[in-house]
């Protein structure tokens, strides 16, 4: 195909034309480097020439050191010896977008101290993988490949795998929820559910409201769309009931969406009580404003049974998105989350997720529901919530042991989170560093320039003695910068 439009003309030599053509393709990249070249009898079939002009042709472009010949192997280009056209250089500093300039610059992962080996490091709330029943996944794999095959692995349905879907609308179902009129959307992880939502039903300059702090991959992506973000403080009695309705009543009929995590919130650990979420589901209804819930790790309630999601006071009405995952307590690599609202938003972002990315793997979520519905998933609570829950006891103890604080947030889950006394956490974490210990500063979860006095432990995969060791490090240097 290269040779395609070498068209051999009667004005100069067979050979000056092919040594031509073949010279000009390497210079401009259309030949890359040691990419092979047809041999002589097959060029000369192709080209209906006479062999002897493409040997004078090779001869010529190996002596100019454009091609080489290796025996037995045939002939190549060598583009390093051609001389390349004049550098392109697209200045894409002015080229890039509002979008892309927030995400880089909220962007934790670049910005803030990285993990290394040789670090104790309460930075991460992930779950520990040395939890997760391998031999179980194992089987749910091998299950569902030969239950169906080929059909995992070709394209499926944006809207989801239909066993995984009935699965989990069963599970909300049990969860006191009324999914009568409700449907699901399989999404990757609770970042493409909120992304998805808000892509759909905001526009730049909207008002959403939040707790302040909050997550701080929602407050990326909020304000990567443009998002005007009113925030509610969590302080040591959980959300501030006075703010809100101040907040409320100030932007009132300009606010579209709440976005509330009423279960170990992230950053706080702070467990929303059943009376707070009816009181502020029925403020939203009184202000007719849509709730979108981030169900984040509710099945790691240790000290008593589950408490209702807020979505389940909507009963039959259609004011609340929930986004749910396992990710930060279950596989977080299948990468899988669903969002469950009315059906006629359900049917719409489903439009939007074929959009974006047609749809999540049907191979992952066809092991995930195999895993799921043959009992996986109520073992690995049960085993996980004793595991956690000891933890998170006896990170409690430590801080209360060996750092001096205004406050302690948590009630479980995978973190705590503290404020201390006039200490800026970015100084501290710079001390902490020397020694070999770092955590999240509280400051990127804040709305405003709250929050430079806190940090998030997380303690997940951490070892009882690596838990006390980087405590005590943390108190130890916090009294450094005191005295």
């Amino acid at each position: 195909m290269i040779f395609s439009n070498l068209k051999i003309n009667d004005n100069e030599q067979i050979y000056i034309q092919i040594k031509n053509y073949i010279s000009d393709m390497i210079s401009k990249g259309l030949l890359p480097d040691n990419s092979k070249l047809p041999s002589t009898r097959e060029l000369s079939q192709i080209l209906d020439v006479s062999r002897n002009s493409i040997v004078l042709a090779y001869e010529e472009l190996k002596s100019d050191g454009l091609i080489y010949s290796i025996s037995g192997k045939g002939t190549f280009a060598s583009s390093k010896n051609s001389h390349s056209t004049t550098s392109w250089s697209i200045d894409w500093n002015i080229m890039e977008n509002k979008y892309s300039k927030i995400a880089n610059e909220l962007d934790i992962i670049k910005s803030e101290v990285p993990w290394r080996s040789d670090l104790i490091s309460f930075k991460s709330i992930s779950p520990n993988g040395e939890l997760f029943d391998m031999e179980e996944l194992k089987k749910s794999f091998l299950n569902r490949i030969s239950l169906e095959g080929h059909k995992l692995l070709n394209y499926g349905y944006a809207q989801g795998y239909k066993p995984l879907i009935d699965y989990l609308l069963t599970y909300m179902n049990k969860k006191s929820v009324d999914t009568s009129n409700k449907d699901i959307l399989i999404t990757n992880g609770f970042t493409e559910g909120l992304d998805i939502i808000l892509s759909s039903f905001t526009n730049p300059g909207d008002y959403i409201i939040c707790e302040n702090p909050t997550h701080n991959t929602a407050i990326k992506i909020m304000k990567a769309l443009g998002l005007n973000i009113i925030g509610v403080d969590i302080n040591k009695n959980g959300l501030d009931f006075n703010m809100l309705e101040d907040k409320l009543k100030i932007h009132k009929n300009k606010i579209k969406f709440s976005y509330v995590t009423p279960s170990y919130h992230n950053p706080t650990g702070v467990v929303m009580s059943p009376e707070n979420r009816y009181k502020f589901y029925n403020l939203m209804k009184k202000f007719n404003i849509a709730i979108i819930e981030d169900g984040f790790n509710e099945e790691l309630l240790y000290s008593s049974s589950h408490i209702f999601p807020i979505c389940s006071l909507d009963k039959s009405s259609n004011g609340v998105i929930y986004i749910g995952s396992f990710s930060k307590i279950l596989f977080p690599g299948l990468r899988i989350g669903w969002i469950l609202g009315d059906k006629n938003v359900v049917d719409r972002l489903e439009s939007v997720k074929r959009c974006k990315n047609i749809h999540v793997s049907f191979l992952d979520q066809g092991i995930l529901y195999d895993y799921l519905y043959n009992g996986g998933f109520e073992k690995y609570v049960k085993k996980i919530r004793k595991f956690y829950g000891d933890k998170f006891n006896f990170a409690m103890e430590c801080v209360d042991k060996y750092i001096p604080t205004e406050y302690i947030l948590g009630d479980g889950g995978l973190h705590i989170f503290l404020k201390l006394k006039n200490i800026n956490t970015r100084e501290l974490l710079n001390k902490c560093l020397e020694k070999k210990v770092i955590f999240m500063p509280g400051d990127i979860f804040y709305l405003d320039s709250k929050g430079y006095d806190t940090l998030r432990l997380g303690f997940s995969r951490l070892s009882f003695n690596d838990i006390e060791k980087g405590i005590k490090i943390i108190g130890e240097s916090i009294k450094e910068l005191v005295y």
